[in-house]
């Protein structure tokens, strides 16, 4: 039935509830003021000071009578005369106090005595009136030692609705926004792993969005299954045709530099095409990450470069652990290195470590990235040709996948201008547990 109900039926549901939690406690309270009994000492007290009042009030001339009312009043009882007209009341007839006070007194039970609790009163909580022998009122206020806790009583059952209806209201809510919390954190990972369909629970309205994301998460997931597998077999279909052409190319009668030429393009091609090939592979978030030496990895691909006959310089740490995954890490570093070395003719890359954190700073002093397209670079198949040279090869892939990569270890990525120019990437990874760094060569290696 509960699972029926929409979100308005759910909070009509809790406006009945407290409506009828207030009824129950106001009829409550009325019932036990009602049947409220004070002490056997109250009780004459107050029989006592009304029949000595009304004897005194009713012997006094009338024109005095309010002087005599105030002359009779003490600290513990006030008294107060009026000549007719309507008699005060009170929300909260005492009735069983009335009879206790009545049975002491068969004057009083001539009187048509009233008693009523004053809502929300100091120390006199209790007020009344009755009726003198010439039909005029004679009112009056007192104490009893225990009316504190009526009204004390009264001020919770005010509280009560309030205070059950914000704590049924946080549960229903917490309870009706579960669903949608497991919602938000299902969306977060939409195109990172395959999909978990959710379970359909909570309000109708809750239950449609759930089973139109559950649809959602599985065309998306068939849309990049698709795209991958379209975008591999485009990549792996080209190899073929491109392998033919140059071995073609190898035994045409042409001269050296137009061969040169055409084999420079079928490279670019297939770089392009295992930029591709790596980009959609780069999200392998399901590969475990594993302890890898990340100085020693980067210096590797510094001393590779270096041996091609590139301009690359190593400094820093000669050893510093991380959890990393290392295919997609080292092509990423590979990616920052070549393109420095592309763009600038050289690259520094220092090694260090920042606290619990390793860091790569990789530099270079070419021509930099204008300010306003920093966060442009890192979409794929953008290419900045204002500030990069219009031969650049591949597709605009390798910061894409660079960021991929650095991202799926938990690192940080940050690319700045150097204000005497070049451009200075730096990469973050957290550093692995137990990882000491080891003393730095002296001056690096450089080639």
């Amino acid at each position: 039935m509960l699972k029926r109900l929409g979100l308005p039926e759910r909070l009509l549901a809790i406006l009945l509830l407290v409506a009828g939690v207030d009824f129950a406690a106001n009829t409550l309270l009325f019932e036990r003021a009602s049947q409220f009994a004070v002490r056997k000492d109250d009780a004459a007290r107050v029989a006592e000071h009304l029949v000595i009042a009304s004897r005194a009030i009713e012997r006094t001339a009338p024109a005095e009578r309010q002087r005599a009312a105030e002359v009779l009043s003490t600290g513990r009882f006030t008294l107060a005369w009026r000549p007719g007209g309507a008699r005060p009341v009170g929300a909260v007839p005492l009735g069983t106090m009335r009879q206790q006070v009545i049975d002491l007194s068969d004057d009083l039970a001539r009187s048509d005595l009233q008693l009523y609790l004053r809502p929300m009163s100091g120390a006199d909580a209790i007020h009344g009136s009755m009726l003198l022998a010439d039909r005029s009122v004679l009112t009056f206020r007192t104490r009893a030692s225990e009316a504190w806790t009526l009204n004390a009583g009264r001020i919770a059952s005010l509280m009560l609705p309030t205070l059950l209806l914000v704590t049924l209201a946080w549960v229903l809510f917490r309870a009706t926004l579960a669903p949608l919390r497991t919602l938000v954190r299902a969306s977060r990972m939409v195109g990172a792993a395959p999909p978990e369909p959710l379970e359909e629970r909570g309000t109708s309205e809750v239950r449609e969005l759930i089973h139109a994301f559950n649809e959602m998460q599985q065309r998306i997931h068939e849309s990049m299954t698709n795209r991958t597998q379209s975008m591999l077999a485009i990549g792996h279909d080209l190899r073929t045709p491109l392998a033919r052409m140059q071995l073609r190319l190898e035994n045409l009668a042409i001269d050296e530099e137009a061969r040169a030429d055409m084999g420079r393009d079928l490279g670019e091609m297939r770089h392009m095409l295992e930029s591709l090939q790596a980009f959609v592979d780069s999200g392998g978030s399901r590969i475990p990450a594993e302890r890898i030496d990340l100085a020693v990895m980067t210096q590797t691909l510094v001393d590779t470069a270096a041996d091609d006959g590139c301009d690359a310089t190593y400094i820093g740490l000669e050893s510093l652990a991380i959890m990393a995954r290392p295919v997609s890490l080292r092509r990423a570093l590979s990616n920052l290195i070549e393109n420095a070395i592309h763009y600038a003719g050289s690259v520094t890359v220092t090694m260090r470590r920042d606290g619990d954190h390793a860091e790569v700073l990789i530099e270079d002093d070419g021509p930099g990235i204008p300010e306003d397209r920093m966060t442009d670079v890192f979409q794929p198949f953008v290419r900045l040709d204002t500030a990069r040279s219009r031969d650049t090869p591949g597709m605009g892939l390798g910061l894409a996948i660079v960021r991929r990569a650095v991202l799926l270890d938990n690192g940080v990525l940050h690319l700045r201008n150097k204000p005497e120019g070049g451009l200075a990437i730096t990469v973050r990874f957290p550093l692995a547990s137990g990882s000491s760094p080891s003393s730095p060569s002296p001056s690096g290696s450089s080639h």
